[in-house]
């Protein structure tokens, strides 16, 4: 077999064990009940609180929240997480979504973690309410906060759309990002 066969057959491979991985961890993450998932989301939020003075800060800010308490990432060369979470309102849960997401390229391993998205406008509600999907990157401007963003922040310097925070990251994978996910509503 040649060089270039070689590569090919082991890049199929890769392919093929990367999906089987990330198949079997959506199937799992897919089993949650609305009860769950309501739990699970309000346990996510207190954690990041906890972990993030300013996170709370700009949920008193927020005009909605969307909690997605646990997303299974997995990949090799190709790769996809998926995961469930809750839209609140002020303390009530208002629907339910899930975040997808499909990437290629250099990567390997698999992890969890949760992440939490504080709509800030009218206009990122409205966005995601009306679309049959909110594409990250497309519509609203979502501000990915990390502890140098997040010591910036105050209620004065909020002017975006949308800000994630991403916390309780478990596993060992190359890289994060949510840029790339859609974000859609599912019936629970």
């Amino acid at each position: 077999m040649n060089e270039s066969r070689r590569g090919i057959h082991k890049l199929a491979l890769a392919t093929a064990a990367a999906f089987t991985l990330a198949l079997g961890l959506q199937a799992s993450a897919q089993a949650a009940t609305a009860e769950d998932l309501d739990r699970d989301a309000a346990q996510a939020l207190q954690t990041l609180y906890k972990a993030n003075s300013t996170a709370e800060v700009i949920s008193h800010r927020a005009r909605a929240i969307l909690v997605f308490p646990k997303v299974v990432k997995a990949g090799l060369v190709f790769g996809g997480s998926y995961g469930e979470g809750v839209l609140m309102k002020g303390a009530r849960v208002t629907d339910y979504y899930n975040t997808v997401s499909a990437s290629w390229g250099w990567q390997a391993g698999a992890e969890s973690y949760a992440y939490v998205v504080f709509l800030m406008s009218d206009k990122a509600v409205n966005y995601l309410a009306k679309s049959k999907g909110w594409e990250f990157g497309v519509g609203p401007t979502v501000v990915v906060v990390n502890e140098g963003i997040a010591r910036n922040l105050t209620t004065s310097t909020l002017k975006d759309d949308a800000y994630a925070f991403v916390t309780d990251q478990q596993g060992l994978m190359a890289s994060l990002s949510i840029e790339g996910t859609k974000i859609s509503r599912i019936e629970r």
